[in-house]
């Protein structure tokens, strides 16, 4: 059997701010009707988060629940919980038109965070940079891939695209942290 690696097996790079893979992340797709009392009580017990509104995500003691769709959610769990919260999900929402899958395997996450990090993903990204705030979720492009990202209290996000782009989408991030190419309209 294979080791389990992260995409990038920890890629880092210092610019005017820093950018670096997260390592191993769980990820579990949570498809459902999202105003089900069922449903809240599952995605409670697998993370400690509340359910999200709109475009929110929520952090709990076991992980955080992001708002996707209007039927579906990301948790993001501990890499080595993740088929166990699949099973637990299943086994909770056995009488609910739901399904919970595994993607952790499928996706990379990286953090970008330092006074910089909002000019970063504002280069590569449509979605308005300065109205994102701690605790909501975009869901947009980064250059030409599909992306989902996020910021945390401390300014630091959190962004997170599919396995297959990963080297793409570092290398996106790595240029548009270079010093000396800060544009200064977000910082």
């Amino acid at each position: 059997m294979s080791d389990v690696v992260s995409a990038l097996r920890g890629a880092k790079y210092e610019g005017f701010c820093k950018v670096e893979e997260a390592g191993l992340v769980g990820m579990v797709t949570l498809r459902g009707d999202l105003a089900s009392k069922t449903l809240a009580a599952a995605v409670k017990a697998a993370t400690g988060a509340d359910m999200p509104d709109i475009c929110g995500i929520l952090a709990g003691e076991k992980g955080k629940v992001a708002w996707m769709s209007p039927d579906e959610l990301l948790l993001m769990v501990d890499h080595g919980a993740a088929e166990q919260v699949v099973s637990d999900l299943s086994e909770a929402l056995s009488g609910e038109h739901a399904l919970a899958v595994n993607v952790s395997d499928a996706r990379a996450v990286f953090h970008v965070s330092g006074d910089g990090a909002r000019e970063v993903v504002a280069k590569l990204s449509p979605a308005d940079m300065a109205a994102l705030e701690p605790g909501t979720l975009r869901r947009s492009r980064v250059a030409q891939v599909p992306a989902a990202f996020h910021m945390d209290e401390d300014g630091m996000i959190e962004l997170v695209c599919f396995r297959s782009v990963a080297t793409y989408v570092f290398g996106l991030l790595e240029n548009a942290a270079r010093p000396g190419s800060e544009v200064g309209y977000l910082t």
